[in-house]
């Protein structure tokens, strides 16, 4: 399957979802308090894969004054994020950016808040928060969410298995010490509990496979995308202790 059909349908799949990936409005309010901003202040404030926003807008209710630019590759999830803003009345403080990550559309030193959930691996952490921290004012805040191993040591199947998908999984010393280097310091770090997993991000998804199927009926290529999500399902209910999202938080140095 070529890239471009294999993005087309995982957008299909996962665009009437709450969210892209795993995550909750209590976790990255918990790691937004870890930014020991001014959440009063008029902080300009970019969300990097932002899906279809629900993290901006968790954003945006905490942060009155923030002005935030939504960033994915995907229009089609930003045209949602955009209904939900409205809905929500905070379209007048969103703006969206339909880029890719590595070729973003802000200036140097011109953002106090670089947000970014589930999404970096895309980009590969080291190479991602090195790309991204010209863009920070001095003394601006980096938060992200990032697989990582939170015991060493894995099982041979789940090791075999993210190994290959991504070879930067780390544990989250490894990880804090490469965003050390980079040049920032370290404010927080926490673990997504597996409900934002499970009750926020897989079983959706489970609902929505059959009505997927059903508007693909006949297409390999989607028999192969839901075999690639039950396959990824499968391995973190068994392997759950295993691997998470750690989400740091650091500052500019």
């Amino acid at each position: 399957m070529d890239d471009q059909t294999m993005f087309a349908l995982l957008v299909d799949l996962h665009r009437d979802g709450a969210r892209q990936g795993p995550g909750s409005d209590d976790e990255t309010l918990r790691a937004l308090d870890l930014t020991r901003l001014d959440k009063a202040a008029e902080l300009r404030v970019a969300d990097i894969g932002c899906g279809t926003g629900a993290s901006t807008l968790a954003l945006a209710g905490r942060l009155p004054g923030a002005r935030i630019v939504a960033v994915d590759l995907f229009p089609e999830f930003l045209d949602i994020l955009l209904e939900r803003a409205r809905a929500a009345g905070c379209s007048g403080r969103i703006e969206t950016r339909a880029a890719s990550m590595d070729a973003l559309p802000f200036a140097a030193d011109s953002l106090d808040l670089i947000w970014s959930e589930g999404a970096i691996y895309n980009m590969g952490f080291s190479r991602g928060i090195a790309a991204w921290r010209p863009l920070l004012r001095p003394g601006g805040v980096i938060a992200v969410s990032e697989i990582t191993w939170l015991r060493p040591d894995p099982p041979e199947e789940i090791g075999r298995h993210w190994h290959a998908e991504y070879p930067e999984i780390a544990t989250a010393a490894e990880k804090i010490v490469i965003l050390e280097r980079a040049g920032y310091d370290l404010l927080g770090y926490l673990v997504l509990p597996s409900t934002n997993w499970i009750d926020n991000y897989y079983e959706p998804t489970e609902e929505r496979i059959p009505a997927f199927l059903e508007r693909h009926a006949g297409r390999p290529e989607a028999a192969a995308v839901v075999g690639m999500e039950r396959r990824e399902i499968d391995l973190y209910r068994r392997y759950q202790d295993w691997f998470g999202y750690g989400f740091y938080v650091a500052r500019k140095r």
